[in-house]
């Protein structure tokens, strides 16, 4: 039944509905600083916004998926990174702060592989998203899984040198299951149906 949902070919989402081709240097400039900054602010928000599911649950990776799926490989990474540079510079932009710490501190702390994760996850689906790699829900779905995966992963490894193997399993993996399936599955269900209203638009 999923793989009936198709998303047609084009890249990211926004390269079909915005694209670079035909564009200035400035224009360009403009477009990838709006898109990273958009990005970012998502990310931010996302971070303050707490969902009572199983357990309470913020929606960051839900965003770095979408950022990936939404603004290829460059523009995914870009909107990451500067939301971890606003964070290294002390601005309260993280889950928990400032009452958990700010700056470098925090991001140094138990949390921070989730944060190294986030870019990599981000990096990952957005490189799939402009090979067009991600044209079904199925696909969409396995690449986002992936990306879910690279950040439990990293934040999984560096958890354990703070709380070891069996701490950090029970306290960083164990309880999110069912939020990662349910985020992994509404992420890949809004992209594809984003990618498919914005190769309509473009048809128009």
């Amino acid at each position: 039944m999923l793989d009936m949902v198709a998303a047609p070919p084009g890249g990211a989402i926004f390269d079909i509905l915005w694209p670079r081709s035909g564009q200035g240097a400035p224009a360009r400039l403009a477009r990838g600083l709006g898109l990273a900054m958009a990005g970012a602010l998502a990310l931010t928000l996302s971070a303050k916004a707490q969902v009572p599911l199983f357990i309470p649950i913020t929606l960051q990776s839900l965003v770095v998926l979408l950022l990936g799926g939404l603004l290829g490989a460059r523009l995914g990474l870009a909107s990451v990174m500067l939301y971890l540079g606003e964070g290294a510079a002390n601005l309260p932009v993280f889950a928990g702060t400032p009452e958990k710490g700010l700056g470098l501190a925090y991001m140094m702390g138990p949390t921070g592989g989730y944060l190294v994760g986030f870019a990599l996850a981000a990096l990952l689906i957005g490189y799939a998203a402009d090979r067009r790699l991600d044209g079904t829900l199925w696909r969409r779905l396995l690449v986002m899984s992936l990306g879910h995966l690279v950040i439990f992963a990293f934040g999984y490894a560096w958890l354990v040198q703070f709380v070891g193997y069996d701490k950090a399993w029970l306290l960083g993996v164990a309880p999110f299951y069912a939020a990662t399936v349910i985020k992994t599955l509404l992420a890949a269900l809004l992209a594809t149906g984003l990618c498919r209203g914005a190769a309509l638009l473009r048809g128009l």
